[in-house]
């Protein structure tokens, strides 16, 4: 294929949304790592912020994704449109997991999450630090790994196909 083929983009809302996941995540990761050497605990109230906001964000993703028309896929292997579309589907199940298991080890502990000091999300269960410590695990241990796994999936497969294939799949989102 070349690179001259046209190639349908998604919604401008679905674009937007795409990118504002992207730097999303990258704050929220930045502020958990800020936080490795931090005196006070400023950078994880922030990073329990922007995690809830990402679950939120995710909640109208998925309603966007609804409401809006997919464009159709771009001509590959039967093979690689499964992949593509399974590598998506769990993406959008580990940007909703990651965050509600953060939350939910959050208030298992106890700990309210302040958003911005705009205001506050209450503990909304009863506390229990052996649950708290199963979110916490979930949050880190297994979610936190698999969301590098298949955003390296999906950031990989538009490369290939951009740089490889050249069949200007890219931009689509752009």
């Amino acid at each position: 294929m070349s690179s001259s083929l046209t190639v349908t983009k998604w919604a401008v809302s679905s674009r937007i949304f795409h990118w504002l996941s992207v730097v999303l995540l990258i704050v929220t990761w930045a502020m958990i790592e800020l936080n490795e050497n931090a005196e006070t605990m400023t950078y994880m109230m922030l990073h329990k912020a922007f995690g809830l906001s990402v679950l939120f964000f995710v909640i109208a993703r998925v309603i966007n994704r609804f409401l809006t028309k997919a464009p159709p896929d771009v001509p590959m292997p039967k093979w690689q449109t499964a992949i593509a579309h399974l590598t998506h589907l769990v993406l959008y199940g580990l940007l909703f997991a990651m965050p509600l298991a953060g939350w939910l080890a959050s208030m298992y502990k106890n700990r309210a999450v302040d958003m911005f000091g705009l205001f506050e999300i209450p503990v909304l269960v009863t506390p229990n630090n052996d649950t708290a410590y199963f979110f916490n695990n979930l949050h880190t241990e297994l979610l936190w790994p698999l969301l590098l796994v298949f955003t390296a999936l999906h950031v990989g497969g538009a490369l290939f196909h951009q740089f490889v294939v050249k069949d200007n799949l890219i931009s689509r989102m752009k």
